[in-house]
């Protein structure tokens, strides 16, 4: 029996999924680990890569493209661990990151998910990994650059939480979906990630219903990986996932904070919503290099 499962969800991203598997191998958990991949019916190879160099690795392979919350479900019910571990196939784990997020859940039994300090490529923190709920205001000041411009600004950083020391610990409303471990009494309890979130906001939705079952959700700077962001499935088929980014988003407002406000200011909101859709898509069509959403630096 293993104490820690790793579930990824890959599509098309052979080489990352290589580079990350690898740097499981070279820095791996103490307890009992085992890795499961569910592959999205993926053309590039990848099936067989596993097969050649990983064969311990556990393969689900989907015959279609299933998103990300559904085939994460899949692998979370496969898995054997008290721990689970969702992890993006485009990332790469640091030395001690493991050990870190296990050690950090067993010493805190009200924490039922913690993220790590997520990276980009050059080193640089990735603002998402630590965050707050996405209601209009915070979103408003984040599209329109105030958080950006206001560093430290506590009313204009109520997402990304820009104001907070990067390298202190404390909790938050929400942690990056491309690495964060999970108690699995938490997880059976929430019901696992919502299947109605084909990608995207999954890992956002899933910490709201943490915390309104009483969970903690930690950002935990010890703990640290790379990720690279856009990469396999989004970058694949970018117009889709531009279509999702913003209909997820629209499933989470409506799910979780559309009671909180008149309806006529929701009517209003999804109007924007809307427009920033066809804004988005028309912008892509211009851009050099597609992605899904917006920068995570």
């Amino acid at each position: 029996m293993s104490e820690l499962s790793i579930c990824i969800t890959t599509l098309n991203a052979r080489q990352y999924l290589r580079d990350c598997l690898q740097s499981l191998a070279a820095y791996p958990a103490s307890v009992p680990t085992e890795i499961i991949v569910v592959d999205n019916h993926s053309n590039d190879g990848t099936q067989a890569m596993l097969s050649e160099e990983f064969p311990q690795v556990r393969l689900i392979q989907n015959a279609r493209n299933e998103g990300f919350a559904k085939p994460t479900n899949q692998a979370m019910r496969l898995a054997d661990g008290q721990y689970l571990l969702l992890l993006n196939p485009d990332t790469l784990v640091l030395e001690g990151a493991l050990d870190a997020l296990v050690d950090f859940l067993k010493q805190h039994p009200q924490a039922g998910i913690v993220g790590p300090k997520v990276l980009n490529r050059d080193g640089s923190l990735q603002m998402a990994c630590r965050r707050g709920v996405s209601r209009p205001w915070a979103t408003f000041s984040y599209f329109l650059g105030l958080s950006r411009r206001y560093p430290h600004s506590k009313r204009f950083g109520g997402y990304l939480l820009n104001y907070l020391d990067e390298n202190e610990t404390y909790p938050v409303d929400g942690v990056s979906g491309a690495c964060m471990l999970v108690r699995r009494e938490a997880a059976e309890q929430i019901g696992y990630l919502d299947e109605r979130f084909f990608a995207y906001q999954e890992d956002a939705d899933f910490c709201f219903q943490a915390q309104r079952l009483g969970w903690q959700v930690h950002y935990y700077p010890a703990a640290q990986i790379i990720h690279f962001g856009g990469q396999g499935g989004s970058r694949a088929q970018p117009y889709r996932a531009i279509y999702e980014w913003h209909r997820s988003y629209y499933l989470y407002y409506r799910k979780n904070l559309a009671r909180d406000y008149f309806f006529l200011f929701n009517w209003f909101y999804y109007a924007l919503m809307g427009i920033k859709l066809v804004i988005s898509l028309l912008a892509n069509l211009f851009r050099k290099e597609k992605r899904p959403g917006p920068r995570r630096g």
